[in-house]
C-alpha cells in the first residue's frame, strides 16, 4: 500500500475520471519506493515479519542494537529459545519509536544469548513491525503525493524535464529529485549508525 491513496492524488492533481488510475496507481508506488531509497528507510508496516540478531557482533552488554528502524514489537526470542518478557526490556529510544536498540533491564536477570548448539549467528529472533511507523506520518504521505504528481506531469513535457540545457557556457541538468521535496525529506534521513 502506498503512502497516499490514488483519490488523494486525483484530488491534487484535479483529475475525477477513473482512466489513469492503474498509471497513477503505479506512480505512487514509484514515489514511495522513491521516498524509501532517498531516506534509507522504510516509512510503514502494517505486518509483522521477523529478523534476525547476533548475541555478540549485534550486542554491548546488555543492549542490543538493531539494523532497522523498528516500529513495534511483537516478540523477542532469545539465543536458548526464551522468549523475552516486555517487562524485562526497555526501548532506545523510550518514549517514540523507531527503536534502535533494545536493553535488557538489570533488574531482569537476563542476558542476550547464542542458540543451545553454541553458534551466536542469527541467535536472537525479533518479529515485529519494521518501519518508520506502522502509517506513514502525514507529511510523508505529502511528499509522496507530490512527487507522484511531480511525476505525472513529466508525461506530457518530459523532454525539458530529463536531459541537460546548454545556457551560454553552462550546462544546467535536470534534477533527480524535486529541490522542494528533499527540503521536506532531509528531516528523515537515516544516518548511518
Amino acid at each position: 500500500m502506498a503512502y497516499c491513496g490514488v483519490e488523494e492524488l486525483k484530488e491534487y492533481l484535479g483529475i475525477e475520471s477513473a482512466t489513469d488510475e492503474p498509471m497513477l496507481l503505479t506512480l505512487l508506488a514509484a514515489a514511495q519506493r522513491t521516498i524509501d531509497s532517498y531516506c534509507a528507510r522504510t516509512f510503514e508496516a502494517t505486518a509483522d515479519t521477523v529478523r534476525t540478531f547476533d548475541s555478540q557482533r549485534d550486542v554491548d552488554g546488555y543492549t542490543l542494537t538493531v539494523d532497522s528502524d523498528l516500529c513495534a514489537i511483537t516478540s523477542i526470542v532469545n539465543g536458548d529459545g526464551t522468549t523475552i518478557s516486555n517487562s524485562h526490556y526497555v526501548t532506545e529510544p523510550r518514549n517514540e519509536t523507531p527503536y534502535y536498540a533494545i536493553r535488557l533491564k538489570a533488574s531482569a536477570g537476563k542476558a542476550w544469548t547464542a542458540t543451545v548448539a553454541g553458534d551466536s549467528e542469527n541467535a536472537i529472533t525479533i518479529t515485529g513491525k519494521w518501519a518508520y511507523s506502522t502509517s506513514a506520518p502525514s507529511d510523508i504521505a505529502h511528499v509522496c503525493k507530490r512527487l507522484a504528481a511531480y511525476i505525472y506531469r513529466q508525461k506530457d513535457n518530459a523532454g525539458d524535464l530529463d536531459r541537460a540545457v546548454i545556457a551560454g557556457n553552462s550546462t544546467i541538468l535536470p534534477a533527480q529529485i524535486p529541490s522542494d521535496i528533499k527540503l521536506m525529506l532531509a528531516p528523515y534521513r537515516r544516518l548511518s549508525r
